[in-house]
């Protein structure tokens, strides 16, 4: 019957819809333009463009010096580096956090001690912290999980009574303000992230803020091989050729092309955030009624980071299992992500810090359920309808056929 084959060949198939994209990345021509006029500038690495971002970002949290760095692990590192941290100290900080937190702590010779979250905040809970510290405590370092602020002023009385380094992990939180104090000049060492899916982004880097002048000098050398000079300025007209290296020091600075993405996503910040903001109020709204457990809302005086939108999957209430619900979502096209799995999970920090579950219940607890739903400037409102009428769609029907049962 070579008809129906040749009906067959000529079907259109059937229309498929792009898949959501959990964190795509929000660009614009005046990002692409100011990487085009880097290039043509034919300085690409370390130089003015960077220089420009630095002095920026300073500004608009407020701290006195900024340093640009290759990424937020760098800047942990080197935070942790020039608050003297090494061989033999402890730094407590969260369990529920990325790898990069903990190893930037193994990575500069100390031991990273885990205190419990809070089981709303999700952020590192200050009496755990406090109950943490021994003799050898030498900095606490707290992270603003999704981009909601820590308690930074029970973190502050913590560190001063006890003689600690304070250091933010701010990977998820430019925009973030608490107690009338904007995230990065509230420690005594801020460090924030621009990786591709993070609310500015340079395609990888970061940023450490501090007070200190002579901190920010011994980062800055640190993060360009322990060189006195970078190349900008041993190569500028009028500038010197030779240099010193001061100490053994590493790869760890940002380029111009990456500094160009940077000062045109400075440009639109807020915008970017008020659009986050808008789908947070929308997922609020849209999941309102479900079996699930929201984000919980800002404190008063508090401005959220809005860098991600967890829900937590408890599968007695809505019948799902959390990697269940993940996999239902996948095959609807619908990209989430998990954040996170508690470090004391992973097989790495068990055998080498003798840690098992039970340790902290309330970030198994979060570990457990937690899903983040896509979150970001580039998102439509139909794609946000799309993920808020595909939730919906699979909670009711797997509660319907429960109840059935």
């Amino acid at each position: 019957m070579p008809h129906l084959a040749a009906r067959r060949s000529t079907a259109k198939p059937a229309r498929q819809e792009a898949p959501v994209a959990f964190a795509r990345p929000s660009l614009g021509t005046d990002e692409i333009d100011e990487v085009v006029a880097t290039l043509q500038s034919g300085w690409l690495t370390t130089g003015p463009r960077v220089a420009r971002f630095e002095e920026r970002f300073r500004s608009l949290v407020g701290a006195r010096h900024a340093v640009a760095v290759s990424s937020c692990s760098a800047a942990l590192h080197l935070s942790l580096l020039a608050a003297g941290i090494g061989p033999g100290d402890e730094v407590i900080t969260t369990p529920l956090t990325f790898c990069a937190t903990a190893n930037a702590i193994i990575h500069a010779g100390a031991t990273p001690v885990f205190a419990d979250v809070d089981r709303v905040t999700m952020n590192l809970d200050p009496s755990a912290a406090a109950a943490a510290v021994s003799p050898r405590t030498r900095a606490v370092l707290p992270v603003h999980f999704g981009g909601r602020p820590v308690d930074v002023r029970a973190f502050r009385r913590l560190s001063q009574r006890h003689g600690l380094a304070l250091i933010e992990d701010a990977a998820h939180a430019v925009e973030a303000v608490a107690g009338g104090q904007r995230i990065g000049n509230t420690a005594d060492f801020t460090c924030f992230s621009f990786y591709a899916t993070k609310n500015l982004t340079t395609g990888e880097g970061g940023m450490v803020t501090t007070d200190s002048g002579e901190a920010a000098a011994r980062i800055r050398t640190a993060a360009l091989h322990g060189l006195s000079r970078d190349a900008w300025r041993r190569y500028e007209i009028g500038g010197a050729a030779h240099y010193d290296v001061v100490m053994a020091g590493f790869k760890y600075n940002m380029m111009d092309l990456q500094a160009a993405i940077g000062l045109r996503q400075l440009d639109r910040l807020d915008e970017m955030h008020d659009r986050r903001e808008a789908i947070g109020r929308r997922y609020d709204e849209g999941l309102a009624d479900l079996p699930l457990t929201l984000p919980s809302l800002p404190d008063l005086g508090m401005v959220h980071g809005r860098h991600l939108y967890t829900v937590l999957v408890d599968e007695a209430s809505c019948g799902w299992s959390r990697d269940g619900l993940q996999a239902a979502l996948a095959t609807e096209g619908i990209g989430t992500a998990i954040h996170f799995t508690a470090l004391h999970l992973h097989s790495y920090y068990q055998e080498r810090f003798a840690l098992a579950r039970g340790r902290f219940p309330h970030a198994e607890f979060i570990s457990d359920r937690t899903l983040s739903l896509p979150l970001s400037a580039s998102l439509s409102d139909e794609e946000v309808d799309r993920v808020i009428d595909t939730v919906r769609r699979l909670v009711r029907t797997t509660r319907m056929l429960k109840r059935a049962g």
